[in-house]
């Protein structure tokens, strides 16, 4: 899978400009897929006017994705305000030319710019893609050792993460994502934003992360497009040299034992 992580800097800009940027960024790349920030398609620290912006699964912001999935041969794999009857979710979804791939809502909402704006999401679902089995979760999801395993678990060899990191908390892109590779021997890909959106500033740092904890690829503080060939054969041989997520069994049930 030929991956890309696209770092973006959107504020203040529009639905189209965004499309138009990330177009820019990855025609004539020969991307499988892409990942975008979290709420890539209306901004993240934008205050109340996330539930006027949110849309639904399959409204005119997906079906542009959609468009543009069709005309660059890449899927998009993007964050965005997700309405759903009364309800706000912070989502991402994966778009192909011929539709949605997959989606997730974030599972927990931390305290900050999403608190009391955002209903929580339930489950991870593992899907197919380009060959790989992968998984979705939302930033704060992924700091929690509990969410890549429970993807690792249930077969993830990719976990797609897009993020909304400000530049207070640099260590969970340095430090914290690729501990999350390395413990599940899979292929972490994390995209944050870049730049400064009504006085929150990001750190940028987006990456991505082979199955023993090594940043592949990197970017810096400003808006960028990192690329990395995603190896299945990377995965085994990961799980197979530390197999983790077999003698966690044994772990778990000595941990528990009374004896």
């Amino acid at each position: 899978m030929k991956a890309g992580v696209f770092q973006s800097d959107g504020a203040g800009l529009s639905r189209a400009d965004r499309l138009e940027m990330l177009e820019d960024a990855i025609a004539g790349e020969g991307l499988d897929v892409v990942l975008c920030p979290e709420l890539f398609a209306c901004g993240y620290h934008i205050g109340d006017a996330v539930a006027r912006l949110a849309e639904p699964a399959d409204g005119p912001f997906a079906q542009a994705v959609q468009a543009l999935a069709a005309r660059v041969g890449t899927a998009v794999l993007y964050g965005y305000a997700e309405r759903d009857g009364d309800r706000v979710y912070n989502s991402a979804q994966l778009i192909g030319p011929n539709g949605r791939i997959a989606h997730h809502r974030k599972l927990v909402i931390p305290p900050g710019p999403e608190s009391g704006r955002f209903a929580e999401g339930q489950g991870c679902a593992v899907f197919e893609f380009a060959g790989m089995r992968c998984a979705i979760l939302i930033c704060y999801d992924a700091e929690f050792p509990e969410g890549p395993r429970a993807a690792a678990l249930a077969g993830a060899e990719v976990l797609f993460v897009p993020t909304a990191l400000s530049d207070q908390w640099g260590n969970v892109s340095r430090e914290v994502m690729p501990a999350r590779g390395f413990e599940n021997g899979l292929w972490l890909l994390y995209a944050n934003h870049a730049g400064e959106e009504n006085g929150l500033r990001y750190y940028g740092g987006s990456r991505v992360v082979g199955p023993v904890g090594q940043s592949v690829a990197v970017a810096g503080n400003a808006p960028e497009l990192i690329t990395a060939e995603l190896d299945p054969d990377a995965v085994h041989a990961a799980r197979a040299r530390l197999p983790y997520l077999v003698d966690r069994a044994g772990l778990m049930a000595r941990l528990s034992s009374n004896g």
